[in-house]
């Protein structure tokens, strides 16, 4: 029972005690489509009437028919159409930044790994951030950390220089990697200085000596010894490159101009000359003009460097520039023209320049060593391929995957290495066109058979999408399969190969027709006889 003096309290009292009631009500019957009955309060007012009663009944009444007030709020959106949106955000991001226009050191596709995964991965030193948190080529860093020491011993300059000149160059270098890296600012710029001052070690100590830059002959690492060959196969590889403007900036720190360019393209092309698919070395003209631009000093330093005006883009690009130099000229290629409906060539019937190097012979054609140190230089004369010497060694193939790698994922370069190792594949099927390419002197292996050189070159372009009209050796290809087609030429080769092959075979030759030319000879001398009787 509650006593009430005052009616107009008493009034929104009721009424807001029947809106919590309704309220609840319809919460714990929303499906129920009648109306729930509320319970009857009996109130009893000090001092009045039963008319007041009544009509306080009859407002309670109507209350209890008031419609009812919803607010329906937006349903939340689910965890899958949030995470749809951040990745929309991200991809417009990454097209707003316009960085695939930066990028230079390119993640290798999946589809030319094909299970090859040796050929593309260091195996001893990681240089940049693909590969930097890998254990097993951890035991490296000590080494890298002792480069950095040599260096500020001998210049007598603070790290802090490098770090804050590097720091500098940073947002350009991540550009030039593909995807996120997971390296916050310090750790990149430590990592930038501290890749960077190794390989700039290993270069001057090739060029110049190791000794003369302070260490011991018996480095286990700064030393001419069976492991450099493993270090370099690992510092040519696409997915392990230092942008070379960082390479640059560190040495010309050394020599106390952070301006200067080129001479790290010299030491680059120097120190990766045991790679070359070549037995001839760098000229001696070259050697002397890179020793006399180490030579430097404050005042006077102009480096020898004929790449210069090429803008190298990292020591791989550097060595693919060397390997083509006085060659056929880079062109940019266009993605229409790239991949354009006349000339798609992920078709692989179309990317069959030449017959193998049996059948050519078997149509008369020849095959002769030509004298010079750019193996890609091949020619084609009066049924003659000529072809330079090539030298492959157990280097080649990972040199070979990733100079392929470059050119399918680089616009701005020419297809050329693809062109001649896939104008190799066609030219070798068997151990037999490896062997006969041999005896020619065209071809020297230090693999273990001829087999394996031939499933090197038949195995290196599996996935590559080739444009044969796009190739500086389409032209050749033509004038040979046009020789191989007339059909004069193959039977004259026909007859040489098979009557006149050796001494043996000719002297057979010769005598069964001298034995022909008398058969016939007695036999027209008979009928003529016959027919024409002795008076």
């Amino acid at each position: 029972m509650v006593a009430v003096f005052n009616k107009d309290l008493l009034s929104w009292y009721l009424i807001t005690l029947k809106l919590k009631e309704t309220v609840e009500a319809g919460i714990q019957n929303s499906n129920s489509p009648t109306p729930t009955n509320t319970t009857t309060r009996s109130i009893e007012f000090s001092g009045q009437s039963d008319p007041l009663q009544i009509q306080i009944n009859h407002d309670f009444q109507n209350v209890h028919h008031l419609p009812e007030i919803t607010h329906k709020s937006p349903p939340p959106e689910s965890e899958w159409i949030i995470s749809i949106k951040d990745k929309l955000d991200q991809a417009n991001q990454e097209d707003s930044a316009g960085s695939w226009n930066k990028l230079t050191v390119y993640r290798i596709p999946q589809c030319l790994r094909n299970g090859d995964e040796k050929g593309y991965i260091p195996q001893i030193v990681s240089l940049g951030p693909y590969y930097h948190s890998r254990k097993r080529l951890r035991s490296m860093e000590r080494h890298k950390w002792r480069a950095v020491h040599h260096i500020l011993k001998r210049t007598k300059q603070d790290i802090n220089l490098f770090l804050e000149s590097v720091k500098e160059l940073e947002e350009r270098a991540r550009d030039c990697y593909e995807g996120p890296i997971g390296l916050n600012s310090n750790e990149f710029i430590e990592m930038m200085v501290l890749d960077g001052c190794f390989i700039l070690e290993l270069f001057r100590g090739v060029a110049e000596g190791f000794s003369s830059l302070g260490y011991s002959r018996s480095d286990p690492i700064f030393a001419i010894r069976g492991s450099m060959h493993s270090i370099q196969r690992d510092m040519i590889m696409l997915e392990n490159q230092l942008p070379l403007f960082v390479l640059d900036r560190l040495l010309g720190l050394q020599f106390r101009q952070p301006e200067q360019r080129g001479l790290v393209a010299e030491l680059a092309i120097r120190f990766f000359d045991p790679l070359m698919p070549t037995d001839e070395p760098l000229t001696k003209t070259d050697r002397n003009k890179l020793e006399s631009s180490l030579r430097f000093n404050d005042k006077s330093m102009i480096p020898f460097d004929p790449l210069s005006d090429q803008g190298g883009l990292h020591c791989l690009d550097v060595f693919r520039r060397s390997l083509l130099r006085k060659g056929p000229k880079p062109e940019p290629r266009t993605w229409i023209k790239r991949w354009s409906h006349t000339n798609r060539a992920a078709d692989k019937r179309r990317q069959q320049l030449i017959h193998c190097v049996t059948e050519l012979r078997e149509a008369g054609i020849k095959f002769k060593k030509r004298k010079t140190d750019r193996f890609w230089d091949i020619r084609f004369e009066n049924g003659i391929l000529r072809l330079p010497r090539l030298l492959i060694h157990d280097g080649t193939r990972s040199l070979f995957l990733n100079l392929i790698a470059f050119e399918q994922c680089h616009l701005d370069c020419s297809n050329d290495i693809t062109s001649y190792v896939i104008f190799m594949d066609n030219l070798i099927d068997s151990p037999e066109d490896v062997a006969y390419l041999h005896y020619c002197g065209i071809i020297e292996h230090w693999l273990g058979s001829d087999a394996e050189v031939a499933d090197l070159f038949n195995r290196l372009c599996e996935e590559v999408v080739f444009d044969l009209n796009n190739s500086y050796l389409s032209v050749l290809s033509e004038r040979v399969n046009k020789y191989y087609n007339h059909r004069w030429n193959t039977w004259r080769a026909i007859l040489k190969h098979r009557y006149f092959g050796n001494p043996w075979t000719i002297v057979s030759v010769l005598a069964a027709v001298v034995l022909l030319i008398l058969t016939f000879a007695q036999t027209f001398y008979g009928i003529y006889g016959y027919y024409t009787p002795h008076s």
